[in-house]
């Protein structure tokens, strides 16, 4: 190996189970409505307006409501975990988790593919 080469190395595990303390967030100051209107809003690296993007933020972060039919041990097994309360919460986030290993799975495979057609 190249000795100039960083080799890519992530504990994704570990950044993913870090919990944010209150003191951390006082590293990273909270953006003002002054800071927003200096700043350059793209949409898909074009240029859109302020009131373009930040109707395209809100729109990103809102939550959309759905119909979904879960098994009753299903169910109650969320809500057990989350203690009443909170369920639909944890159940998003359990497959916001889901989501994201399958992502990880796909990045492992290219790069495995990538890497083969190298060493042909």
């Amino acid at each position: 190996m190249n000795a100039n080469k960083h080799v890519l190395g992530s504990d994704l595990a570990r950044a993913e189970a870090h919990a944010i303390t209150p003191e951390e967030y006082d590293e990273a100051p909270e953006l003002t409505d002054a800071d927003l209107a200096r700043a350059t809003w793209r949409i898909a690296s074009k240029e859109v307006s302020e009131a373009e993007g930040r109707t395209a933020f809100s729109a990103a972060l809102k939550k959309q409501k759905i119909n979904i039919t879960l098994d009753p041990d299903v169910l109650a097994w969320y809500r057990t975990q989350a203690g009443g309360r909170g369920y639909q919460t944890l159940i998003n986030a359990t497959l916001r988790e889901a989501m994201r290993g399958q992502q990880i799975a796909e990045t492992v495979r290219q790069v495995v593919r990538e890497e083969m057609r190298r060493a042909r």
